[in-house]
């Protein structure tokens, strides 16, 4: 069972990066929240090399795979994202922006391994960031007004990828803490796919009509 859970959670995760970097690619956005994005390139990050010091595993393997795609994510935001920002964010200070909240990502990160320690830190941040992610796609939702650089698969795979770990740590393992994160996470990723549902349903007209446009930037004259 221990073995059932980890393979789906392996896999339904791998699945939601690589559709959030197609989907990132295909929109020319970004698919995943950046607060979410940031807080995830760390504890792959971190955790990866943390496998790898005791050698070669196939957890530290699917970190590290993991790890990849998450810097190709956090160049569809870089490349894409300062279209999604008023004109006044210039350059330099998307730049800032986006230096300080990867900084803080590994910082959140760091702050957990040294509190609670290697086991109990990779679950408790695992879990509230993944509970933080769930809302984000929410708000993302709301912020775009429609299903732009988003996709049902990202979210069926990623509710998958979070009921599994779930299951495993909340129920197998007994730990009333992550189950309880697990069920709020389930909630907020059940009504995220309800939305996009909604979205397909609605007439074509309608789904378009509601996006936000991405802002175009002036061509200097020579």
């Amino acid at each position: 069972m221990d073995l059932i859970l980890t393979l789906v959670s392996g896999v339904a995760w791998t699945v939601v990066y690589v559709e959030a970097i197609r989907v990132g690619l295909r929109d020319r956005t970004y698919a995943m929240p950046v607060a979410a994005l940031a807080l995830n390139f760390a504890w792959e990050s971190i955790y990866t090399a943390g496998e790898f010091m005791d050698g070669v595993s196939p957890q530290g393997v699917v970190n590290a795979v993991w790890a990849v795609a998450d810097i190709a994510i956090t160049w569809t935001y870089l490349r894409f994202g300062r279209d999604e920002l008023p004109e006044f964010v210039t350059r330099a200070l998307f730049a800032a922006w986006s230096v300080l909240v990867f900084g803080t990502g590994f910082a959140v990160q760091w702050l957990f391994l040294a509190h609670f320690g290697a086991h109990d830190a990779t679950r408790y941040a695992a879990f509230l960031q993944n509970l933080l992610m769930s809302g984000l796609f929410i708000a993302l939702y709301a912020d775009r007004r429609g299903p732009r650089g988003q996709s049902l698969v990202i979210a069926v795979a990623k509710w998958l990828g979070t009921l599994a770990p779930t299951l495993l740590f909340g129920v197998v393992e007994d730990s009333p803490f992550i189950l309880g994160l697990g069920i709020m996470c389930s909630v907020f990723d059940l009504a995220y796919i309800g939305l996009l549902l909604r979205g397909r349903a609605a007439p074509a007209g309608s789904r378009t009509a509601g996006s936000r446009p991405v802002r175009s930037r002036p061509v200097p004259s020579r």
